[in-house]
């Protein structure tokens, strides 16, 4: 029991860790206000797309990919939106809000957080880092993608709206009405970063396999024509998940929570337990006692990381460019940063307790 129980603290430490060295420097003002603007902005539009770019053009033979995984996460992602949806119609009135909630209780931190946490629950037997780093690369190329569509849409249906508004106090303000134009949602879609790497990612995956079916081999890759390229994509990436996660601490700013209470508790408490207990307790289920799908130690890492990280840094950024509630998606960036110390480490050492983590 002690050794599972410091397998998971091993695989969630080093990333509190770090987003706690981030917010140290940030109060004993090493690191400015505008520092973190632009590592911000570096990591969002620099680092992850360069990570995920190598991610997904890391994908080998696509014969050996778990399909029912991939199914099963666009399902669960699906079913969890819809939910979240209720939810947030049912929680406030505020439609500022609203978007910002069920932005929350589907949209997790997979390309930052994610990513580090699958990789340090993969185990210590030979090759089960590469196997469960390809896993993730492949959920990277549908997930995040869906992630970012369905934000758009999920503050476009409610910043459209004329309906109430509540100011700084929680008091009923005057109703707000703006317009959503479709033209700006679909260049929003196109002009995001992530999905302009993945996709990129994916477009070199396909000239791979068709240089492979036309002569047998590729003639041509990046990573070893281009070795120089592929070599600044990959030390980007390696600068992703740690300047993320410092920059993520040294964003944390705990203020007065007065008048949205409620919001945070019901988005938190949905993204840090509801969530992870429809996408990784689903696929238990699933898997344990049904012949549906067949999900082992490969598997569950990346459940884990897709369905019960916090919620992603970037929701807030894109809820102040959209007219939502940037203060509140802001504060649950915080609270569910903060409280998903404790879920996944309760998640991890469940899964390791009944052997389907490798301990």
């Amino acid at each position: 029991m002690f050794n599972i129980s410091m397998t998971a603290v091993n695989a969630i430490l080093p990333i509190v860790l770090l987003i706690v060295l981030g917010y140290v420097l940030k109060r004993i003002k090493f690191l400015t206000g505008e520092f973190l603007k632009i590592g911000n902005k570096l990591v969002f539009n620099v680092c992850l797309p360069a990570m995920l770019f190598v991610n997904v053009y890391s994908i080998g033979d696509l014969s050996d990919v778990n399909w029912g995984l991939i199914i099963y996460c666009v399902v669960a992602i699906f079913i969890i939106y819809f939910i979240g949806l209720l939810v947030s119609i049912l929680t406030t009135k505020d439609n500022r809000r609203r978007g910002v909630i069920l932005q929350c209780t589907y949209r997790s931190n997979f390309a930052i957080i994610g990513v580090s946490l699958a990789a340090s629950l993969a185990g210590t037997a030979a090759g089960a880092a590469d196997t469960v780093n390809a896993v993730v690369a492949i959920i990277q190329a549908l997930a995040i993608p869906i992630f970012n569509i369905l934000a758009v849409i999920s503050l476009s249906i409610f910043t459209g709206q004329e309906g109430q508004r509540l100011d700084e106090n929680g008091m009923l303000a005057a109703p707000v009405k703006k317009h959503t134009s479709v033209k700006k949602i679909l260049l929003g879609i196109v002009k995001n970063p992530l999905i302009i790497a993945i996709f990129s990612g994916l477009v070199c995956v396909g000239i791979r396999y068709a240089e492979t079916a036309i002569w047998g081999y590729a003639p041509f890759t990046i990573s070893d024509d281009l070795s120089f390229l592929y070599r600044v994509l990959t030390s980007l990436k390696s600068m992703a998940t740690p300047l993320a996660l410092i920059v993520l601490g040294g964003q944390f700013e705990f203020s007065a929570v007065r008048g949205m209470t409620k919001e945070i508790v019901v988005a938190t408490v949905f993204r840090l337990i509801i969530a992870p207990l429809i996408g990784v307790g689903g696929a238990v289920l699933l898997s344990e006692c049904t012949s549906l799908v067949s999900f082992g130690q490969t598997e569950y890492p990346a459940l884990i990381a897709l369905f019960g990280t916090p919620v992603a840094v970037s929701s807030a950024i894109m809820a102040g460019e959209m007219g939502a509630d940037d203060k509140l998606a802001g504060q649950l960036v915080v609270w569910t940063s903060i409280c998903s110390i404790f879920t996944l480490f309760m998640t991890v050492f469940l899964l390791m307790t009944v052997g389907l983590l490798a301990v």
